[in-house]
């Protein structure tokens, strides 16, 4: 055999071996720690659900599953680092509403939200609810609405900032309605509830669980809850749909993304790996206790998620007039 034959059979050789180490690989997968960005800081409702799933992850796996919290700038931070990662799947990121909002909402990111990223799973949704102070003389969403109407620019509401979930849900309902409520942010959820109960604003969206002590205890009101069906938390409270207006259903929502390129294997792996996570009776017990629904879809389902998502804010965007950064 010359020596062309040799090199030609050689490098044959080597390449059935590596395609055949490849096919091997999703077996070891994972075969040393992993890392979860959250792109918030500790103790919010994405950082719970977060360590929730990274701790039953870590068991099932047999691999230590790193919470890395990265906040800042509505994500941004968090994002541009998982986009800039290996995409081997050992680094994933609980992306939320603002993944969909932030291309409208920002000039220029450091990342493509479409190309950089690819989606592992839906976990949970969150519905939020819309409260309002007991002093206000409304009492419900028709009223409400028909006493924005009566004074444009008169009401106002909290939200966590620019960009928030409270701030995207608030717009769309305000486009649903044809309102005119002015737009008060806050550093974060919970300073703005707290101004709401002081009765410093008249209105927010809120998520249930941070709302539903306040409203339980008397000290704000429910109108609607944003999704498309009640809240157990807030069972007399209708839907925003219920109370006749349509076109401002949202969830806040929480979902796996990893890097653009990562291998299928590896995602259908955490994909298989974190949906029987989230179907644990006690995992679920938790997350309801957020107020929030276990959801646990696909890839592709959750990258039609992610589709719709970006449809929806970029439309809310515009017509709102907020300005990108």
């Amino acid at each position: 055999m010359n020596s062309i034959m040799l090199r030609t059979t050689f490098a044959f050789t080597a390449a059935i071996a590596a395609q055949a180490a490849l096919a091997q690989a999703p077996d070891s997968f994972p075969n040393r720690p992993l890392r979860l960005i959250i792109p918030y800081a500790p103790a919010g409702a994405t950082d719970i659900v977060g360590r929730i799933v990274a701790q039953k992850l870590t068991e099932r796996l047999s691999q230590q599953v790193l919470v890395d919290n990265r906040p800042g700038a509505g994500a941004i931070i968090g994002s541009e680092i998982l986009a800039k990662s290996a995409p081997d799947g050992y680094t994933m990121m609980s992306a939320n509403i603002a993944h969909g909002a932030n291309p409208y909402l920002h000039k220029k990111l450091p990342y493509d939200t479409v190309k950089d990223f690819a989606p592992v799973t839906l976990m949970v949704v969150v519905p939020m609810v819309l409260i309002v102070h007991p002093s206000l003389p409304a009492r419900s969403v028709p009223e409400f609405v028909a006493l924005a109407k009566a004074k444009p620019g008169q009401l106002t509401y909290g939200t966590a900032g620019i960009g928030s979930a409270n701030h995207l849900a608030m717009e769309l309902f305000k486009i649903s309605t044809g309102t005119n409520i002015i737009h008060i942010p806050y550093k974060g959820g919970g300073p703005a509830v707290v101004d709401l109960v002081a009765g410093q604003i008249t209105a927010m969206f809120s998520t249930v669980a941070m709302a539903a002590p306040y409203v339980k205890g008397g000290k704000l009101r429910a109108f609607g809850i944003s999704s498309t069906k009640r809240s157990a938390a807030l069972p007399d409270v209708p839907t925003v749909a219920e109370a006749g207006i349509s076109g401002a259903e949202l969830h806040e929502w929480q979902g796996i993304v990893v890097a653009a390129g990562t291998p299928k294997a590896a995602i259908d792996i955490l994909h298989r790996e974190i949906a029987a996570v989230l179907g644990i009776a006690d995992v679920r017990e938790r997350i309801a206790g957020l107020g929030a629904d276990v959801v646990a879809s696909t890839p592709a389902q959750f990258a039609e998620h992610i589709r719709k998502e970006l449809a929806t804010w970029g439309k809310v965007v515009k017509q709102s007039g907020i300005q990108p950064d």
